[in-house]
């Protein structure tokens, strides 16, 4: 019996990261992250807040830009893009 060595390619993909950077947090910014959310359902999609306690609305129930991003199945952070976002992910800020 006869053997080749990498005689095969099989194709891959490494999981990218996307880093959206907000600090107003419009209506419309955030239909766009839910459309391409819903769009793209494979994308890591992360929202880093300059300010994440800052309210949609100033209406006495609305809900924290964190509040948001979790109701919508986001991964955010609070003032700073964390290390550990970059350490095994190739991140592309958007």
């Amino acid at each position: 019996m006869a053997y080749t060595y990498e005689t095969t390619g099989l194709p891959y993909q490494l999981q990218n990261v996307y880093v959206e950077t907000k600090g107003l947090f419009s209506p419309e910014d955030r239909r766009k992250m839910v459309a391409v959310k819903q769009q793209h359902p494979d994308l890591d999609i992360r929202i880093c807040f300059m300010d994440a306690r800052k309210k949609l609305s100033k209406a006495p129930a609305s809900i924290s830009y964190g509040q948001w991003a979790d109701r919508h199945g986001f991964i955010w952070s609070n003032g700073r893009i964390p290390i550990e976002w970059l350490a095994d992910e190739q991140v592309h800020p958007t």
